[in-house]
């Protein structure tokens, strides 16, 4: 039986000196230190994961900025998902402090429910769609493994923290509704997803990039 894993690789540092929540906005690519984070990554997950035969990619910048060392460095093109794009969010554009959510009575009514939550894409829609795109994924991965006669095969998905961390929840069968600040998924880290005792249930995670200090704001995923 063929094993097969997708890493879920968050995009590196985002250059955004006005610390503006960015979400889907174009434009934002990485930082220096975020072009780093991405060649960290084109070196890291190769040396952990020989297997890796198919990359994807959200089309946002910074996710395919993240991604471009590792298809230059396994010489392997890449699929752009829409499925894997950054969660919606109605604060997108801003900047979103405490003070200004108390001054914006509009702002206010938006936080109303944070178990949904309230101001974007529901969490469940991000698990959802991002599970479909892994198994739209591990079907090409079966295929590929069949063709190269592979017992292990694996691919990478580029994306974002919340799509990222919500697709975790769901599959380890956890609340979605969560606090921001208790996410495990630093930038340019790996969530694992692997064939365990069903189809890509077991996870692992890898802070890649956890030595490396930040340099822009903690804005935007």
């Amino acid at each position: 039986m063929v094993q097969v894993r997708i890493h879920l690789t968050r995009h590196g540092e985002v250059f955004n000196p006005q610390g503006i929540l960015y979400g889907r906005m174009p434009g934002y690519g990485l930082s220096e230190r975020g072009l780093e984070m991405a060649e960290r990554v084109a070196e890291a997950l190769p040396a952990k994961d020989p297997h890796i035969r198919a990359l994807v990619s959200s089309p946002l910048q910074r996710a395919q900025e993240t991604i471009a060392p590792l298809a230059r460095t396994l010489d392997l093109p890449v699929t752009l998902e829409e499925r894997v794009i950054e969660a919606q969010n109605d604060f997108e554009g801003t900047r979103v402090t405490k003070d200004s959510l108390l001054r914006d009575p509009r702002s206010l009514f938006l936080v109303r429910n944070p178990l949904r939550p309230s101001w974007g894409e529901p969490y469940l829609d991000q698990a959802l769609r991002v599970r479909a795109a892994m198994m739209t994924l591990r079907a090409r991965l079966l295929e590929i493994a069949r063709e190269e006669g592979l017992d292990e095969v694996s691919g990478v998905i580029v994306s974002h923290q919340l799509p990222i961390w919500s697709t975790r929840l769901w599959t380890e069968g956890r609340p979605l509704a969560h606090d921001p600040r208790k996410r495990q998924c630093a930038l340019a880290s790996v969530t694992s997803f692997s064939d365990g005792s069903g189809t890509l249930d077991a996870v692992e995670y890898d802070d890649i990039a956890g030595d490396m200090m930040l340099t822009q704001p903690g804005t935007g995923a």
